[in-house]
């Protein structure tokens, strides 16, 4: 048993098919299936299902992947330990961000991050709390961007900052003229929503439980209108089906001319965001320097916080 053997195995059990396993581990078909099949010889399992166009994982599979991970992972500490005198903040960093994040957060944290950590660039990946949440177990990525809660075991999180809801209306909407917005308004009003799947949804919902009771009928659209991205929803809001909910740092200097922002009367509906990693994961420098990137980014439409770590 070696450990690119537990490296092809692991990456067979995350593309679910062993050619594009063998095209990320640099390496031909026949070799990865080879030394996969060799592996499974020695242990005396089937780690695979082979056949269709999906390769299965077997139970004992799932468990013997889940070991080999960690495996991978303390063979890369004993390699820290052993070059300990290098310098954790050279070398690219793999950061996952959720969507409603990355687009705001990143354009001020990247020039932070480069003064800070000049030789650490980020290598970014983009997507939904869930899939982030699974990168980060299979090691796919060193840290995620996420929005609390976030229920997984073996993490450790730092509070990076908590941010506030406000609302968005068009240009001309009574709402504009008021002071602050209470979330029960908002069951008054066709409200656009994110997708289903996306985490700021279900903030939004829980932070006006009206919409989410609301029969789908008449003049409300809050379950027809749904956009794939803020940005998106902006613009339908903008011209004129209905209001939405978004997190203040998203709001640019841009929406002034096509939306009008309100704030909800306090205490505002607000969502916490968090840096989180692996426990194990040993570039803690390099997390420690990103959360202060994150505080030097210059948010100014956050309260920032300096909270100790979580564990989970």
């Amino acid at each position: 048993m070696t450990l690119t053997e537990l490296r092809y195995i692991v990456a067979v059990a995350r593309e679910r098919h062993f050619g594009r396993a063998a095209q990320s581990c640099f390496v031909s078909q026949p070799t990865l299936s080879i030394a996969i099949k060799k592996l499974e010889d020695e242990l005396g399992v089937t780690l695979f299902e082979r056949g269709g166009q999906e390769v299965a994982v077997t139970e004992i599979g799932e468990r013997i992947i889940e070991q080999s991970q960690r495996v991978l992972e303390e063979a890369d500490a004993v390699k820290r330990l052993a070059g300990e005198h290098q310098n954790e903040l050279a070398g690219p960093l793999k950061l996952g961000v959720i969507f409603t994040i990355s687009p705001y957060l990143l354009p001020k944290l990247i020039p932070a991050l480069r003064i800070l950590a000049p030789d650490m660039p980020l290598i970014l990946e983009e997507n939904y709390t869930s899939r982030l949440a699974e990168m980060l177990k299979r090691g796919e990525v060193d840290a995620i961007i996420v929005a609390d809660p976030f229920e997984e075991t073996g993490i450790e999180a730092w509070p990076l900052y908590d941010e506030p809801f406000v609302v968005a209306t068009p240009k001309g909407h009574p709402w504009e003229k008021q002071q602050a917005i209470q979330p029960c308004q908002l069951s008054e009003e066709s409200v656009l929503l994110l997708s289903p799947g996306n985490c700021f949804r279900d903030q939004v919902l829980q932070a006006c439980s009206e919409l989410s009771s609301r029969p789908a009928q008449g003049h409300n659209l809050a379950s027809a209108l749904q956009g794939s991205s803020l940005n998106t929803i902006r613009h339908m809001v903008a011209s004129g089906m209905g209001v939405t909910v978004m997190p203040a740092t998203s709001v640019g200097p841009g929406d002034e001319s096509l939306l009008s922002i309100v704030p909800f009367s306090q205490p505002a509906p607000q969502r916490r965001v968090l840096l989180v990693t692996r426990k194990q994961f040993f570039r803690k420098k390099a997390i420690e320097t990103l959360q202060q990137a994150v505080f030097c980014s210059g948010l100014s439409d956050v309260v920032m916080l300096e909270g100790e770590a979580k564990l989970a």
